[in-house]
C-alpha cells in the first residue's frame, strides 16, 4: 500500500491536533532553546499484562502511518494556536512548514508481545519525536487491548466461531470501528459494525432485531416474512417471548413450511436471554428431533471468556457466539497501559548519552538507550523461549549458548541453547520516508493466529499463566544499573 493510497483511504480527517497540550508547549519550549535538531530516542512499551494473561497482542501500526502521512497543521489551527499568546511567532511558522523526519521501527501487528518490550521506537528531532506521542499512545493502546482481550475470548471458544457483537456498546464510534478491526486480527470471524467491513475489510453479518419480530401480528408472521425476505442465510431469534414455547417451535415450523419447499435450509436460532447452557441443549434437540441437525445455535447476551467456559463446561451447545460489550469495551481492563519514555539523546558529535527514568518501584525504571529485541526460538518446535533486549550494538547469533536471566531476579538464570532468533522490530519510517509495506488485514489476521499458535500452551492458558521471560543483555543491565546508581547518588 502507497502512502497516497494510504491517505485516501478510509480516514481523510486531519487528525494532526489530537495531542496533550503540554507536546505543544514543550515543543516550543524546544524551539526557543535552539534545540529543534536535537536527536532523541522514544521507546512505546506498557508494564503489564491485561486480565494478567500471559501476553498481549499489539495492534495499530496501520492507523499509526496513517496519522503520520497525514501530519500537517492547517491555517485554522495555526490561528488557534497563536491566539493562545503561548508560542513564539517562529515555532508557529515552524508548524506552517512542518515535516516528518523521525525512524520508526515498530513490532508487526498480530505479534504477541511482552512487558517492558519496545512496541515502537521512535528516533528522530526532538519536537517531532515528542509531537507523535498521544497518538501513538491512543492507537496502540486501544487496539491491543481489544485485540488481547479479543483473542482471550476467541481461544476459550475452542475452535468455535466467536462473532463480534459490540458496535453500539463501544465507547465512541471510533472504538467501535477500530475495535472491530483489532477483534478480527485476533480472531473473532466477523463483525456487526458495517462501516468496518466497507472500509476495514472486517467482514460483516447479522440477521434481526426483537423489534423485528414486535413489529408482526405474531412471532411466526415475523419469522414467515424473514425466510422469504433471506432464504439462503435465516438466522432467526428465539427468545422475543418464550424460547422453547414459542420462539424454537416457531422456527422449525418455518423451517419446515416456508424454506423446504423452496429448497432451502434453516441455518440457524439464536439464544439471546436466559439460561443459555439449558436453552440451548434442550433447542438442539428439538431441531435434531425435526431434522434440523445442520441448524447452528447462536448465543449472545453480555458472554465473555469466563462466561464461554463456564458454557463449555456444562455442555451448552452452542455453534457460534456473539460476545458484545465485555469484548469491545475490554470491560474487565480499562486500560493497557502503554507508555512513551525518552531513553536517548544524541549529542552535536552524534554520540548517543543513554536516559533512564528513575523510580522508588524497580519495575517503573525505564530501560535506557538505544535497544533491540530479540526472539529466541526453540528449533524443531519454534516455540518462543524468551525474547531478550539487547543494545544496539549486539548481536544474538542462532545456536550461540546463551545465558539468560531474570531483570528483577539476576540470579534465576538458565543457559539457552539449540535456538534460533528473530529480531522483532522492523523499520516503518527512515527519515520520514515510508519504508514499509503494510501487509493486508487478512495477512496480519493469518500472522498472528501462526504467532499465538506458537507459544507453548501454558503461556496461553486462561488462569495463572506460565510466565514467558522478557531479559536484558548483561550488557544492558550493566548499564542500566550502574545509571541507577549514579541517578540516586546525585539525588542524595
Amino acid at each position: 500500500m502507497t502512502a497516497h493510497n494510504l491517505r485516501e483511504k478510509y480516514d481523510s480527517r486531519n487528525l494532526s491536533m489530537l495531542f496533550d497540550f503540554y507536546e505543544m508547549t514543550m515543543g516550543n519550549g524546544y524551539f526557543k532553546q535552539g534545540m529543534k535538531d536535537k536527536i532523541v530516542i522514544f521507546d512505546l512499551f506498557f508494564r503489564r499484562i491485561p486480565d494478567d494473561g500471559g501476553f498481549a497482542i499489539i495492534c495499530g501500526l496501520e492507523q499509526v502511518v496513517q496519522y503520520i502521512e497525514n501530519l500537517h497543521f492547517t491555517e485554522n489551527e495555526l490561528a488557534y494556536l497563536t491566539n493562545k499568546k503561548l508560542f513564539d511567532p517562529d515555532f508557529i511558522d515552524y508548524l506552517r512548514h512542518f515535516e516528518f523526519h523521525c525512524d520508526v521501527w515498530a513490532i508487526p501487528e498480530g505479534t504477541p508481545v511482552f512487558p517492558n518490550e519496545p512496541l515502537v521506537r521512535v528516533r528522530g528531532p526532538i519536537i517531532e519525536a515528542q509531537l507523535i506521542e498521544t497518538m501513538l499512545l491512543v492507537t496502540i493502546n486501544h487496539q491491543s487491548l481489544i485485540a488481547t482481550k479479543t483473542n482471550r475470548i476467541v481461544r476459550t471458544a475452542k475452535g468455535k466461531t466467536v462473532l463480534e457483537f459490540g458496535t453500539r456498546r463501544a465507547q465512541g464510534y471510533d472504538a467501535a470501528n477500530y475495535g472491530a478491526r483489532a477483534a478480527y486480527i485476533a480472531g473473532v470471524a466477523g463483525s456487526a459494525n458495517n462501516w468496518a467491513d466497507i472500509h476495514l475489510g472486517v467482514p460483516a453479518s447479522g440477521t434481526m432485531a426483537h423489534s423485528w419480530i414486535l413489529s408482526f401480528d405474531s412471532e411466526y408472521e415475523a419469522f414467515k416474512a424473514y425466510a422469504k425476505s433471506y432464504p439462503d442465510n435465516c438466522n432467526l431469534l428465539v427468545d422475543t417471548y418464550n424460547t422453547l414455547k414459542s420462539g424454537v417451535p416457531n422456527a422449525i415450523r418455518v423451517a419446515h413450511e416456508v424454506l423446504e419447499p423452496m429448497g432451502k435450509r434453516l441455518v440457524g436460532i439464536r439464544l439471546d436471554s436466559g439460561d443459555i447452557a439449558y436453552l440451548s441443549k434442550k433447542a438442539r434437540k428439538m431441531l435434531d428431533d425435526e431434522g434440523l441437525k445442520d441448524c447452528k445455535i447462536f448465543a449472545s447476551n453480555s458472554l465473555d471468556e469466563y462466561i464461554i467456559r463456564s458454557l463449555n463446561v456444562q455442555g451448552a451447545r452452542v455453534d457460534v457466539y456473539g460476545v458484545g460489550e465485555r469484548l469491545i469495551t475490554a470491560s474487565s481492563e480499562a486500560i493497557f497501559g502503554g507508555v512513551y519514555k525518552l531513553v536517548g539523546i544524541y549529542d552535536e558529535n552524534g554520540n548517543l548519552i543513554p536516559k533512564i527514568k528513575i523510580s522508588d518501584t524497580f519495575e517503573k525504571i525505564t530501560n535506557p538507550s538505544f535497544k533491540e529485541i530479540w526472539r529466541l526460538y526453540e528449533i524443531g518446535d519454534n516455540h518462543p523461549l524468551a525474547d531478550v533486549i539487547t543494545l544496539e550494538d549486539e548481536v544474538i547469533e542462532d545456536n550461540v549458548p546463551i545465558e539468560i536471566f531474570d531483570p528483577l531476579d539476576p540470579t534465576k538464570r538458565k543457559l539457552i541453547t539449540n535456538f534460533h532468533t528473530k529480531k522483532l522490530l522492523v523499520p516503518i519510517y527512515e527519515k520520514g520516508k515510508l519504508v514499509y509495506k503494510l501487509p493486508t488485514l487478512q495477512q496480519i489476521r493469518r500472522n498472528c493466529q501462526k504467532n499465538v499458535d506458537e507459544l507453548w500452551e501454558e503461556i496461553r492458558r486462561l488462569d495463572n499463566p506460565h510466565t514467558y521471560y522478557v531479559d536484558l543483555s548483561q550488557k544492558l543491565w550493566d548499564l542500566k544499573t550502574q545509571m541507577i546508581k549514579e541517578a540516586r547518588m546525585i539525588s542524595q
